[in-house]
Parts: C-alpha cells; sequence; structure tokens
C-alpha cells in the first residue's frame, strides 16, 4: 500500500550535505515514491492516470487507503531493505551496488513467493469460467444437463443475491379484466383461445410427427404478444419475490397495456384517448404509490407485451398509444420484444416461442435432437411479400430462394399458410443449416426465435433485427451464431446468398450451429410457473437483468 505524507519544502545544497554525512543513504527518500536518481518508468506514469473504476460500468465509490502514521514506518526497519543493508554495510551507499542488490533482493522474494503458491492453485488460474457477460468460441460435448446450457443459464443456490421483487396489485380492470374480455381483444375475431392456459395458448396437437413424442406435450400454439401474462404469473411465483415492499429492490407493475392497446391499433375510428386510457389509468394509481414517488420509478419495471413503437405515439393521429411518453413512465424499465435501441429504459425480451419445457430434462432432450437433425437444405426463407412497400425486400427474397431451389426451402406465408397452428414452419427451419430472417412489419420478428429454437443457424439483413436488441440473451459476438450479409448487395446483385452460406465449411457451420444450440434455454418461456429444476429461461434471465440494472442504479451519481 503506497504511503503518502504532506509536502516538504526543498531541501537546500548544505542540507542534504549534512544529512548526507550523517544519515545511511535509505532513510533519506520515502518508500512510497522512487528515489530522485532511480526515474519514474513510463509504465508506472500509465497505471498511477488510470481511473479507479471503469467510467463504463456501473459507478463505484472511491475507497480512500487510510493513512499510516510516519513514526510507525520509521520504527519497521523491515519495510525497508536498503536502509537496513546501509546502516550495517556502509560500501551500500554506492548507487550502481545499491541497485544491483535492490533488484537481486526482489528477484528473490518473487522467487519464494511464487514457489509458495500450491500447484494446483497455478492450474487453476487458467481454467476460470468466464463471466456471464462474456463469451467463447469453443465447442462443449454436450452430455449432462449442465453441460448442455451455457454456464449463464444454470440457476444458482443464491438466486436473491440482486434482492427482492414486490408485485403490486394492481386494479383488475389493468390485467385480469382484460383478459376476461378476450372476445374483445381483436377486431377480427376471439383472443380467448391465444389466452387460455395461462397465455401458452392451445396445446399444438398433431406435432408428435415433427418432434420427438415424449417432448410434443410441451408445444403450444403460443402468441407471439402474450409475455405480459408469462411474466405475470410466472412472478407470482418467484422464489424471490415479497409480500413486504420495506424489503424489496424492485417493483413490479402487472399491467397488460398490450393486450388493452391491441384492438385499438387497427380500429380507424378509434381516438387517441381510446388508445391512452388503460396506460393513464395505471399511471394515476401507481403515482400515489410511496414506493414509487420515493424514487421516482427507478426501481419500477412492467412488461409491455407488443414493440416499443407501439407506445411512442407522438401525435394524436399517429399510430399507436403514447404511454412510453407519459411523464410517470419516464424512469420505468420496460420488458419489450422489440425495443428502442437508444433508449436505456427499454430492454428487448425473446418473443413467446411454441415451445414451453416442463423440465430440465426437455430441454436437453429438445438440444440433442436439433443437434442431430439431418438438415437436407443450406437455407430456407418463410415470410410473405409486402407488396404496398416499396423495394419489399422480402417478396427478393422469396424470389431469390425460389431460383435457388436446390439450396433454399421456401414457405410463402401469403395468406394464413403460416398461421398460428400449423408445424410447416418449423419443420423447414429444421431441415435448413441457415434460415434468412430479414425484418418483418418492424425490424425483429418472432421467426428469429423460431429459427434458432430449431437449431438453425440465422442469416440477418438489418443489425437492428438482432444485435441492437436482445443483449441480454444473446452472445455479444455476433459472427459467433450468425451470418451477416448487407442487404443493399443482394439488392443490386453483387452477392449471392447462396454463394456467401457455400463458402463456410462444414466445421465453422458445426461451431455456429452449437452457439445457436447453447444459448436455446435463453429464448424457452418454461411451462411451470416456479421455472425450471436449475436450468435458467428468458423469464430468469430477464428477472436477473432487472435486478443487477436496479443494484447498479443504487450508485452514487447514476441517476439523473
Amino acid at each position: 500500500m503506497p504511503i503518502t505524507t504532506s509536502p516538504q519544502p526543498p531541501l537546500s545544497l548544505r542540507d542534504i550535505t549534512n544529512i548526507k554525512n550523517t544519515t545511511p543513504l535509505g532513510t533519506l527518500f520515502h518508500l512510497s515514491s522512487p528515489p530522485p536518481f532511480f526515474p519514474a518508468s513510463r509504465e508506472s506514469k500509465i497505471l498511477m492516470m488510470f481511473p479507479l473504476s471503469n467510467p463504463s460500468s456501473s459507478p463505484e465509490s472511491q475507497i480512500k487507503k487510510p493513512k499510516i502514521p510516519l513514526d510507525v514506518r520509521r520504527k519497521d526497519s523491515f519495510r525497508s531493505p536498503k536502509a537496513f543493508l546501509a546502516a550495517h554495510y556502509p560500501s551500500i551507499n554506492q548507487p550502481r551496488l545499491c541497485l544491483f542488490l535492490s533488484i537481486f533482493f526482489i528477484q528473490i522474494l518473487l522467487l519464494l513467493a511464487l514457489r509458495s503458491i500450491p500447484r494446483s492453485f497455478r492450474h487453476r488460474l487458467h481454467h476460470f469460467p468466464a463471466p456471464v457477460t462474456a463469451h467463447h468460441h469453443l465447442t462443449p460435448t454436450l452430455t449432462t444437463t449442465t453441460a448442455s446450457v451455457s454456464a449463464s443459464t444454470v440457476k444458482e443456490e443464491n438466486s436473491c443475491e440482486f434482492g427482492e421483487i414486490f408485485v403490486y396489485d394492481l386494479p383488475s380492470a389493468l390485467n385480469h379484466e382484460v383478459v376476461n374480455n378476450c372476445d374483445e381483444l381483436n377486431p377480427w375475431s376471439s383472443s380467448c383461445a391465444a389466452l387460455s392456459n395461462n397465455g401458452f395458448g392451445p396445446v399444438a396437437a398433431g406435432i408428435s410427427s415433427v418432434v420427438p413424442e415424449n417432448l410434443a406435450a410441451a408445444w403450444y400454439w403460443t402468441d407471439q404478444f402474450v409475455t405480459e401474462v408469462l411474466f405475470h404469473n410466472r412472478i407470482l411465483n418467484h422464489k424471490c419475490r415479497t409480500k413486504d415492499p420495506n424489503n424489496a429492490t424492485a417493483f413490479y407493475i402487472p399491467f397488460y397495456v398490450g393486450l388493452a392497446v391491441g384492438k385499438f391499433l387497427w380500429l380507424k375510428n378509434s381516438s387517441a384517448k381510446e388508445r391512452d386510457f388503460h396506460c393513464e389509468m395505471m399511471l394515476k394509481w401507481v403515482q400515489d404509490q410511496p414506493y414509487f414517488t420515493r424514487n421516482d420509478g427507478w426501481d419500477h419495471f412492467l412488461t409491455m407485451g407488443r414493440i416499443s413503437w407501439d407506445f411512442r405515439r407522438s401525435k394524436d393521429e399517429e399510430w399507436g398509444s403514447s404511454c412510453i411518453h407519459k411523464p410517470g413512465m419516464r424512469n420505468v424499465t420496460r420488458l419489450l420484444i422489440e425495443r428502442n435501441p437508444w433508449d436505456y429504459f427499454d430492454v428487448g425480451v425473446p418473443y413467446p416461442t411454441g415451445f414451453h419445457p416442463r423440465s430440465d430434462n426437455d430441454v436437453v432432450e429438445w438440444q440433442d435432437f436439433v443437434r442431430n437433425r439431418n438438415r437436407k437444405s443450406l437455407f430456407c426463407f418463410a415470410g410473405a411479400k409486402r407488396s404496398k412497400i416499396k423495394d419489399d425486400f422480402r417478396g427478393l427474397l422469396l424470389n431469390h430462394c425460389r431460383n435457388e431451389s436446390g439450396s433454399c426451402r421456401v414457405v410463402d406465408c401469403d395468406g394464413s399458410k403460416c398461421s398460428n397452428g400449423t408445424s410447416i414452419i418449423l419443420e423447414t427451419f429444421l431441415d435448413s443449416v441457415f434460415c434468412l430472417q430479414p425484418r418483418g412489419d418492424s425490424f425483429t420478428r418472432r421467426s428469429i426465435f423460431d429459427c434458432m429454437i430449431a437449431g438453425s443457424i440465422p442469416v440477418l439483413f438489418w443489425k437492428r433485427t438482432a444485435y441492437d436488441q436482445y443483449q441480454w440473451f444473446l452472445p455479444a459476438e455476433a459472427e459467433s451464431y450468425s451470418v451477416f450479409i448487407d442487404r443493399n448487395e443482394v439488392k443490386n446483385g453483387t452477392a449471392s446468398i447462396r454463394k456467401v452460406l457455400e463458402r463456410y465449411s462444414e466445421d465453422e457451420i458445426r461451431r455456429l450451429r452449437e452457439r445457436v444450440i447453447e444459448y436455446i434455454p435463453k429464448f424457452l418461456y418454461a411451462r411451470p410457473d416456479e421455472g425450471l429444476e436449475t436450468i435458467k429461461d428468458a423469464f430468469d434471465v430477464a428477472i436477473d437483468g432487472v435486478l443487477r440494472r436496479f443494484k447498479e442504479q443504487e450508485q452514487p451519481g447514476y441517476r439523473w
């Protein structure tokens, strides 16, 4: 530990001469700084410039080092080997000899220190597991439950280390009544079937011909806009839920805003007031709660089961609700299936898919199934044209695939061919090495997760389709699990998708697929209300991320 002292006035030449004649050389200088004839190295100057914490990470308070009294330093002669030698061997006052002996003495100490470290510990230094935010390119041999998933998806014993969650009991008009009125949520048909089975939807009948028979019961025809219901049911049974708000680190608002606003998005004569009605009701209620006003909403979060843009209306005549722009929403963390990449409070979570495992074994068995699948097509595309959109890229991909019929499998989703309740898309992804994933009606689409759950490697054309969306759920290195092709090169004919994908060797494909399979648990919403036994699913990862975020926000100077 460096020892600091108050600055002293400079010594005159006479003072230096007198001290030199009466004092051993080693006691002239404090140990916290090098002697004047030992210039500070470039490296030491650089090290002194480093801050105590990384400004890009969560702020940390600087720890002040205790001061040690000057007289304590002087009494401890073993703090200065040089002073000890100088006192007993006068010849040590020679600078060159002093330097040599100092270096030699340090080398002896380092050698003794290294020999004192146990051999097993030195071996483990090279085998520390990567942190949850780090990602590697190794393809492990997957034989057991814990080895079949990413280390970051295995539950720890103390999973409440970042705090507990209090769930508000909202007025039923903001959640339960919305579900009870399922016949009115969709302007075209009833949503009651989609909201059955606690939001998982109808059991996927007839899917046993596509998936392993003992896993067929874990498949449902799940709607893509039901995360509000799925999260609410799971969080009520979460082990970190507390019923005492005074013990809570986080406060969950179980508001079904996406379901409530859904039908008004498509009604031409719906007013801005109708689209904002439920959001304003929720904000009025929650802003009256003492725990909301205490931190101005910083420790509150909710799930919004649609894309962020459905809640960002700027003018009354525009699309959607203005819920996110309401003053009370300013500091509330929002879990959405598509986020605004420039809004800190938006967090992207995976779209719900059809596979909802009942146990750890379901996950491992599914991973083995897709790993060993015989894939007949190099790539595939499932989607429909958007004829009203100029230069429709999805239509271009359909034509591109048809022209490469020997390599590409096409599913034209025009009409109801790909409606929820058919297995044709799952079969296509299971049979293809790569799957083309352009943007949907917005930058993201559920098909990305359908593709990866089937063990197919996504080919992306917009970075905002995945790379800027799901940081808590996807590997940081985009190239470790996906292929990116510039859409403009496809449009102008300078890039052939088939030729790009054919450049990947079998070994490279294996590594890409293994990375996708490793991350499958993070894309799933498990069936049990309490979650899986040891594996974290998408819900667990999201809740862990929220609690860590709120813990970081407690650091001084973090909030505005």
